[in-house]
């Protein structure tokens, strides 16, 4: 690019809003007499588990371990098979490794760019256990055909909501409809506890495997003691980790939950800008939005049209960090990275997913941006495709 950068400061794709409420939240824990494994983290918990309508939630260290919980908790192990997306964090497939299973990864629907249901069907086997769809950018995956498919071939579903907090299917809370559901608190997402992650559910037989689980498998509940020699009497019945969240940690998203209607309500306002400035763009397609589902916004996409610029991705996306535009790509599909390939994961498994992945561009959506930076964003997006327009 040549000329003047559209802006002189660097403006990053996403980016936490800590506010005074949130620092004194901090502050009043440190004072405190527990920094960790104190009451901040069930309050947090409860938070968490009213606003999205579920009756348990468990917080985890971050969001990796509770999707580990949860494939502990559903009994994912060596043979198990569960179906994915690619077009993901590593984090929804690696959980399935943990646990000695294997992921298959389904393709995406080309419009919504979740995972497709019918895709789904066709991979199902004898040792399918589980199905791990991802509400990819926040916009939610076609549940009710998922949840059909599970219970036609009697199948766990732990949904990835690490970028829906605050999203809605037809009408109902993210969080509240699934066996497990699992949302991540890292800064970029829609609220911030530093790191961590919490999975919410309805059965109790999962909240209390998950509790156990986080602590290294350990419990002191007096009526789950093989034998009770005390007070002090604890026992490790099976091989958990080390997965809690602090309270340090809690304070912080409990407070940053009081905020999220506001933080949603930005996204959704900076979306709709970016969206009337690009309709009318050739060379770009704006994220569809399935009518059924209110999506959270976690993620602005744009899909480039190649065929129409003389430059690819790689070019347009190095042209907008010159203007000093934070931007992305989310994601390398998982099966195609080195890791996946030394398992025999091979290019071609899922088309519509790489070829997304050759096309898109995350743009900056984040809730402490102004109107001037998403200006800044829609003027360079403007000056990077002109220079390439054929």
């Amino acid at each position: 690019m040549i000329n003047k950068p559209i802006r002189d400061n660097y403006l990053p794709y996403g980016r936490q809003w800590i506010d005074e409420d949130d620092i004194q939240a901090v502050v009043n824990i440190l004072k405190s007499d527990y920094l960790t494994t104190g009451p901040a983290v069930g309050e947090f918990e409860i938070a968490i588990a009213n606003y999205v309508g579920a009756k348990y939630a468990v917080a985890f260290s971050n969001g990796t371990a509770a999707l580990h919980g949860a494939c502990f908790a559903a009994d994912i192990g060596k043979g198990d098979e569960v179906i994915t997306t690619p077009l993901t964090f590593a984090a929804s497939a690696n959980c399935v490794l943990y646990q000695g299973g294997k992921p298959v990864f389904a393709d995406v629907d080309p419009e919504t760019y979740n995972i497709d249901p019918l895709k789904v069907e066709s991979l199902i086997t004898n040792n399918t256990k589980a199905i791990i769809p991802v509400h990819f950018t926040g916009q939610p995956v076609a549940l009710d055909e998922i949840h059909q498919i599970a219970k036609k071939n009697n199948l766990i579903v732990i949904e990835d909501a690490a970028h829906a907090l605050g999203a809605t299917y037809k009408g109902h809370m993210i969080g509240s409809l699934s066996d497990m559901t699992m949302f991540s608190f890292h800064p970029v997402k829609h609220i911030t506890s530093g790191e961590g992650g919490i999975i919410t559910t309805n059965n109790e037989e999962y909240y209390l495997k998950l509790l156990q689980f986080r602590s290294h498998g350990i419990t002191r509940a007096p009526d789950k003691l093989i034998e009770n020699h005390g007070p002090w009497y604890y026992e490790m019945q099976f091989l958990g980790f080390n997965y809690r969240m602090t309270d340090i940690q809690a304070a912080l998203g409990d407070s940053q939950l009081k905020k999220i209607d506001k933080f949603i309500d930005l996204r959704k306002k900076y979306v709709s800008m970016y969206d009337d400035a690009f309709k009318e763009i050739d060379e770009i397609q704006t994220p569809y939005q399935d009518p059924n589902v209110s999506s959270s916004w976690h993620l602005y996409i744009i899909r480039l049209d190649l065929e129409k610029l003389s430059g690819n991705r790689k070019d347009i996306f190095e042209g907008l960090l010159q203007e000093n535009i934070g931007v992305n790509v989310h994601y390398i599909p998982v099966h195609l990275l080195p890791y996946y390939a030394q398992l025999g994961y091979q290019r071609g498994i899922c088309p519509n997913a790489e070829k997304l992945y050759e096309e898109i561009i995350t743009l900056p959506l984040f809730p402490a941006m102004t109107e001037d930076d998403v200006n800044d964003v829609i003027s360079a997006v403007n000056k990077v495709l002109n220079f390439y327009r054929k």
